[in-house]
Parts: C-alpha cells; sequence; structure tokens
C-alpha cells in the first residue's frame, strides 16, 4: 500500500536541511523502485523548502513508520510535525509529475 509522509520543517532548520540533504536523497534511492513520488514542500517562491511530501510503497504502516525513523532528517529532528497517512490512487497522473533535477 502506498503511504503519504506529510514532513514539515522545524522552523530555523534551511542550514540543516541542506547539509543533510545528500544523505536524505542517497537513503531515498534504497527505495527509489517503491517511489510514486518525492519532493519538496516550497514556499510560494518555489525555492525555499519548508518539507517534504513522499509517497512511497510499504508492506504494513508498520514497515512506514520504521522506516521513517531511520530517515535522516527524522534522526536529525528536523521534521517540527509529521502526519502519514495510507494513500489509494484513483486519478490517473497527467501533469505535475515529470522528475526536476
Amino acid at each position: 500500500m502506498i503511504f503519504t509522509f506529510i514532513l514539515i520543517d522545524k522552523p530555523d532548520t534551511q542550514a540543516l536541511r541542506h547539509r543533510l540533504r545528500p544523505e536524505h536523497k542517497a537513503y531515498l534511492g534504497q527505495v527509489g523502485q517503491r517511489i510514486a513520488f518525492a519532493g519538496p514542500l516550497v514556499a510560494d517562491d518555489g525555492q525555499t523548502m519548508l518539507g517534504s511530501l513522499l509517497a512511497i510503497d510499504f508492506e504494513s504502516r508498520d514497515a512506514a513508520h520504521a522506516w521513517l525513523a531511520d530517515e535522516p532528517f527524522t534522526r536529525a529532528g528536523l521534521y517540527g510535525s509529521i502526519t502519514v497517512h495510507a494513500f489509494v490512487n484513483l486519478w490517473p497522473q497527467s501533469a505535475g509529475f515529470a522528475p526536476q533535477v
């Protein structure tokens, strides 16, 4: 089942996010084949990162939470708010999902 992770950064953690981003991306790469979509939540300027939105296939909620517990941003205490929901995609994607490098 797909689980979505809505992860909002604590205030004034931009430097920590940028420092740990390579480790975070490498960790995501370990489940890359199971990612439906993933990327930073940003301010209206399109640049300032405010958190993360991830949708990843896991066998169970427990597996999703175990994965999140070992995620580098989580371990570093970056997130001020964490929400995990099961997700069922009922709409075919046609816009907004081309990866931006």
